[in-house]
């Protein structure tokens, strides 16, 4: 019965859907979100939504933790020089918050504090504030990335800040 309502769920999440939740306005406070956080550290930030999965990949069982490695690898988000690109991705038609990290951070934080980010974003989803929980994950991984890779010598914004709806 759970595979039919995520199936339901993902034929019915439009473009049209994810437009509305993730307006130009929020689009455009993500961004900036994204740049003022990279003032404070040499990490990579990158935000990916994607509406729904395609049939194809709900039939194989595709979750969103693999669907977000994908989209880490084809946003190029491990080709920094640092090894410390973060990606958020949010599957919308499940509500689900995955974050994908590179090595060089990924050693770095408990696997608990990327967990407790996910959980947070999606608390404030389950409440439609989807900007707020956007823009409250990107300051927590901020804070990873500022601990662990401050502001500093050698720190270049090696990947775009606009946010990817896929």
């Amino acid at each position: 019965m759970a595979n039919v309502r995520r199936l339901a769920r993902h034929l019915l999440m439009t473009h049209w859907r994810v437009r509305q939740t993730f307006p130009r306005e929020t689009l455009v406070a993500i961004e900036q979100a994204i740049a003022t956080s990279e003032s404070t550290h040499i990490g990579q930030l990158r935000f990916a939504v994607e509406g729904a999965l395609s049939f194809a990949a709900l039939i194989k069982g595709l979750m969103a933790r693999e669907r977000a490695v994908e989209v880490f690898s084809q946003l190029r988000v491990w080709d920094t020089e640092h090894n410390n690109g973060v990606l958020i991705y949010l599957l919308l038609a499940d509500r689900s918050v995955e974050i994908v990290a590179d090595r060089g951070i990924y050693a770095k934080v408990e696997p608990g504090e990327w967990d407790a980010v996910c959980r947070e974003m999606e608390d404030a989803f389950r409440r439609n504030e989807y900007s707020l929980g956007v823009l409250r994950g990107i300051g927590a991984i901020g804070n990873f990335l500022a601990t662990h890779f401050p502001a500093g010598v050698g720190g270049t914004d090696e990947l775009l800040n606009t946010p990817v709806i896929l």
